[in-house]
């Protein structure tokens, strides 16, 4: 059993996930070897969590977006969870760990995880009132 790092959990409900994006964590952190790493591909975890190939396409680039999932560059079905929200096999990993992804993110090397910011807010939806059209 891993210790799971748990500093990203406490925001999670700030980055508006889907539930698809839930799910797909899910099963990521149940999946991952010590440090976070997932050997899986979309398809494999698509079927784990019930979602189609598109669901699962969409989710998982939610959670990059989100920078809860880290894509190694040409690294063909392998993800990597942040540091934040990995497991580790001792306390002593999860604190070096973190402490390494701490300077990172200082560093500008790495993204904490969080929501897209917008520089103005996305538009409202408008109410509209619809109206029957009779069909003379």
């Amino acid at each position: 059993m891993l210790i799971q790092a748990h500093l990203g959990y406490g925001m999670l409900h700030q980055l508006d996930l889907t539930k698809g994006a839930q799910d797909l964590l899910s099963a990521l952190v149940d999946l991952q070897e010590p440090g976070g790493t997932v050997q899986a591909s979309q398809s494999q975890l698509a079927a784990r969590v019930g979602l189609s190939k598109n669901a699962a396409s969409t989710a998982m680039a939610l959670l990059v977006d989100r920078h809860l999932v880290l894509r190694p560059a040409r690294s063909y079905r392998t993800y990597t969870l942040h540091p934040y929200i990995a497991g580790y096999q001792t306390v002593e990993d999860l604190e070096a760990a973190i402490q390494d992804a701490a300077e990172r993110i200082a560093a500008g090397e790495l993204n904490e995880p969080s929501a897209y910011r917008y520089d103005t807010p996305p538009p409202k939806r408008q109410h509209r009132d619809l109206k029957a059209v009779s069909g003379a």
